[in-house]
């Protein structure tokens, strides 16, 4: 049970219900998050305009090293809302799901590459409080990615930083399209 209550859609201004109603064409479900997001004045607005620099464009790294950087911060952080939508994201931009399925297998699977896996390694370390990144998974990372780059994988931890928070402090319900998700790809998963 969710600790703060959505908002209903028809309370929002226009433009953002228009914003709620693409994203639910996109994804499949309307997000409770971003509905509670939407009690405090400019944060809604805010963390679009953050997840677009994020996940509006590959930018300088791929959006699959994004998602699969995102699954693994979310779930080291302890955040149900966040791993399923994540897995559903992942599984809906086309991400093999034997790949989502062994993500917790990305040392040793041939399933990921050496620069993945220093970004997943990175993404796991940073899910922790307090982190539990270090420099060798920092020369690690060097290895395959420029300053430019690492400061992009930071971007989508650091997004999933606040997004885990919120969603875990504020135990938001979960949607019946990432939740069959998280049931579908991780079955061993924790039932919220």
């Amino acid at each position: 049970m969710p600790r703060v209550d959505p908002l209903p859609i028809g309370s929002l201004p226009d433009e953002f219900q228009g914003r709620m109603k693409q994203g639910q064409q996109e994804m499949g479900f309307r997000a409770n998050d971003v509905l509670t997001l939407a009690r405090v004045p400019g944060l809604m607005e805010g963390l679009s305009t953050m997840t677009w620099a994020i996940y509006g464009k590959d930018g300088l790294v791929t959006n699959e090293l994004k998602r699969l950087v995102s699954i693994i911060t979310s779930t080291a952080s302890g955040c149900t809302y966040c791993e399923s939508h994540t897995i559903h994201g992942a599984a809906k931009a086309g991400i093999a799901e034997e790949k989502i399925k062994a993500i917790w297998e990305y040392e040793t699977s041939p399933l990921f590459s050496d620069s993945e896996r220093a970004a997943m390694r990175v993404g796991q370390g940073a899910g922790h409080a307090p982190v539990e990144c270090t420099d060798a998974d920092f020369d690690e990372l060097k290895k395959y990615f420029d300053d430019n780059q690492i400061c992009e994988i930071v971007g989508i931890i650091a997004l999933f930083g606040f997004l885990n928070k919120w969603n875990a402090t504020l135990a938001t319900d979960i949607e019946a399209n990432p939740l069959a998700a998280l049931k579908r790809l991780w079955p061993n998963a924790s039932n919220p």
